[in-house]
């Protein structure tokens, strides 16, 4: 397999599930500031110019993390990566979707990106603000879902994945985590895998 990621991005979240299945796999490092995602040969692998990527050992390739874990999900049944219980499957799949279309998608685009959604009434000071108050409203929706719970459906899945980058990005700008996901958050920590992905990627 070959693996196409940013460190600290999105990607981190995939890397983390890499590590929890135990593959074996090749590390791309794609420079976002550089451009490298803009380049032709990275858009001869993903069209889109997005990371992350995975290059399957059938030459398959999947260029989205909700796709990507999905797949690992179903591809290493034995991993348990979504729960049994198809209401609590369900239900990491909402989250999942909630972190990485909402609280990344609409939330932290703003916060780093704002450029993109500058208008004539919002400049860029404006947008950021708007992204961090997205990004806080909706921490505290997952708070709340977290109650009496140490992972987001039951145990460890791909929702927890995709809550901890957004709960990294949060912890690094200086966004504070509500009282749950910062319990979620340093338990994720805790995590070897996670400890490897993050000591990998350059976050001691």
């Amino acid at each position: 397999m070959k693996f196409y990621m940013t460190p600290g991005s999105c990607s981190t979240g995939i890397h983390i599930l890499l590590e929890e299945v135990g593959l074996v796999f090749e590390a791309y490092i794609v420079n976002l500031v550089k451009g490298d995602h803009l380049k032709p040969d990275y858009l001869a692998i993903n069209p889109n110019g997005t990371i992350p990527t995975l290059v399957c050992d059938d030459g398959g390739t999947l260029t989205d993390f909700n796709s990507i874990a999905v797949w690992l999900a179903k591809t290493y049944p034995r991993r348990r990566l979504m729960p049994q219980d198809e209401q609590a499957a369900q239900f990491a799949l909402e989250t999942l979707n909630f972190c990485t279309r909402h609280i990344h998608g609409e939330g932290f685009r703003r916060v780093f990106t704002p450029e993109n959604y500058v208008s004539a009434r919002k400049g860029v000071e404006a947008i950021k603000s708007e992204g961090r108050d997205i990004v806080l409203k909706a921490l505290e929706t997952v708070n709340g879902e977290l109650s009496g719970k140490a992972y987001v459906a039951g145990d460890f899945s791909i929702a927890d994945a995709a809550l901890f980058y957004v709960e990294f990005w949060a912890d690094k700008t200086n966004i504070p985590l509500p009282d749950n996901c910062l319990a979620h958050y340093k338990l994720m920590r805790s995590r070897p895998a996670v400890r490897q992905v993050l000591a990998e990627e350059g976050y001691r």
